[in-house]
């Protein structure tokens, strides 16, 4: 495996189902869709570190990838030789000997082979060899299978008699057949998993595994031994503590048992809603639902009991506990940091530390909060919001100089100005009243003219602010041509007391008796 290959989730699943759940080797290779080669060399690997499960809340995949895989010396560059599989394929038929057997005698003195997977699939490939069918045999609690039906029922809008299709979501225990089935909106990845919560639920309890087809919704990359789940998907295993095994593509064989139900569910219950008129999806269900019950209820053809039977005597004993609430819906995103050290999500902005801008981060989005993780590390957590453009900012995500302006409010701006002097003080709290300007342009106002005392000392800019205020000057840039002109050194000139008034006997002015009759 190389370094590029390695999946820190996958790693955390194998600890997780070894030492939480006490799963052997083998099932956890078959849980995860690995080696059981590749799950020694994991647990191998954590225990020459002490690692265990659960692994250290500060520990970020980066960190957990250095530990357990650190960075192998340069090595000269050889060219890599592959095995002979003509020969391979000759030695197979002898007794005894494995695909194990010969990959080591080719590995042995080969210092640039090719790891064990890479030699099967390289053999298997030559080889065109056809999958065996084996019959599967499960235990009681030990798989949950899921699908959906091919058939969809119609929903009619009583309003405009418009119809959309509800999807059939199908859960099958392993052992007992025991069944559910739901209709939803969609098959998308909200309605996904609430299903699987309702499921969870309806059932009692949780499998050790659940077998989902490849849905785009549950697995975000198809792969036989090492796929990809959905996030979320990937939380809902590990709040219920479930092992997800998604079967092969285009392998039906391996989810036969709900592909089994999925038809008799189509043939019993869904056909016989066919000429039924539904209005909502809760109509729809409590259609579906009376009549699983009678479905679950049904004796078999072929051996006593039924599903229900079958369930309540050795499957319903056998699955592990709920958790005490359900889980918690929540959709992950992957964003870009902006310059302005904030995400946005449904378009309202929400911040993380400004060391992580323009880094990529993975968005956790419940109903309710926002939380923001950095290599799988917790870096910014929100209340969701609903205001459309509008921001949310922790102030300690600022850098220092913008918590340095935020921090300048009214309040703390005017008590500055009274250590300047009186008429800086009365100057301030007049620009501050203006109710003509905005909040955010007074503050401007006040914190560039206050800024000024750095470059003209706190003395000029106080003599300054008295002459702006005998003259009505309220601007920045009047207190700054004051100062620049040097207007603050001059004297402020006093009005004269004495009022000037027109004589009324002089020659050119007609007085008021001009008008009189």
């Amino acid at each position: 495996m190389t370094r590029r290959r390695i999946s820190m989730r996958k790693i955390k699943e194998v600890l997780r189902l070894h030492y939480q759940n006490n799963r052997s080797q083998r099932n956890i290779a078959g849980a995860c869709n690995i080696s059981t080669t590749t799950v020694i060399e994991y647990l191998k690997r954590a225990k020459k570190h002490d690692l265990s499960w659960p692994l250290p809340d500060d520990l970020s995949d980066k960190q957990l990838e250095e530990i357990l895989y650190p960075a192998a010396p340069a090595k000269s560059e050889e060219p890599r030789i592959y095995p002979d599989f003509e020969q391979i394929h000759k030695e197979l038929k002898r007794k005894g000997v494995t695909l194990q057997l010969l990959w080591q005698e080719y590995n042995d003195g080969n210092t640039n082979g090719i790891k064990y997977s890479r030699f099967c699939d390289l053999y298997r490939k030559w080889a065109r060899k056809k999958d065996v069918w084996m019959p599967q045999i499960h235990k009681a609690g030990e798989k949950l299978f899921v699908d959906y039906a091919g058939m969809t029922i119609g929903i009619t809008n009583p309003k405009t008699g418009a119809v959309r299709q509800a999807q059939i979501f199908i859960g099958t225990l392993g052992a007992s057949s025991y069944s559910y089935a739901e209709a939803t909106e969609s098959q998308k990845l909200k309605d996904w998993i609430g299903s699987h919560v309702r499921a969870f639920t309806f059932f009692g309890g949780v499998t050790e595994v659940v077998v989902p087809d490849n849905l785009r919704s549950g697995v975000s990359r198809s792969h036989r031994y090492e796929p990809d789940l959905n996030p979320t998907y990937q939380e809902l295993a590990m709040y219920y503590q479930v092992a997800v095994d998604p079967a092969r593509v285009r392998a039906p064989k391996d989810k036969s048992k709900v592909e089994k139900a999925v038809l008799d569910i189509e043939r019993q219950i869904l056909a016989a809603l066919r000429n039924r008129v539904f209005f909502s999806i809760d109509e729809l269900n409590e259609a579906i639902w009376e009549r699983l019950e009678k479905f679950n209820a049904k004796p078999f053809q072929k051996i006593p009991g039924s599903r229900k039977s079958m369930f309540e005597e050795l499957e319903k004993p056998a699955l592990n506990p709920l958790p005490k609430t359900p889980y918690t819906y929540a959709e992950w995103r992957r964003c870009r940091v902006g310059s302005n050290y904030h995400i946005e999500v449904a378009h309202h902005k929400y911040s993380v530390p400004y060391k992580f801008s323009k880094e990529k981060v993975d968005v956790r989005i419940t109903e309710n909060t926002v939380e923001i993780f950095y290599k799988g590390k917790l870096i910014g957590s929100h209340i969701r919001k609903t205001e459309v453009g509008g921001y949310s900012t922790a102030h300690e995500h600022r850098p220092a100089s913008h918590r340095h302006h935020a921090d300048q409010t009214p309040e703390k701006l005017l008590k500055k100005a009274k250590k300047t002097g009186p008429s800086t003080a009365n100057w301030i709290g007049k620009i501050l009243e203006d109710e003509k300007r905005h909040l955010v342009q007074r503050e401007k106002i006040c914190l560039g003219v206050l800024r000024l005392s750095k470059e003209y000392g706190d003395v000029r800019l106080e003599q300054a602010c008295k002459r702006a205020l005998s003259i009505g000057a309220n601007t920045y840039k009047s207190i700054q041509s004051i100062l620049k002109k040097r207007l603050d050194c001059q004297p402020i000139e006093k009005e004269n007391s004495n009022t000037y008034t027109t004589p009324q006997d002089h020659k050119h002015i007609r007085g008021t008796t001009y008008f009189s009759y």
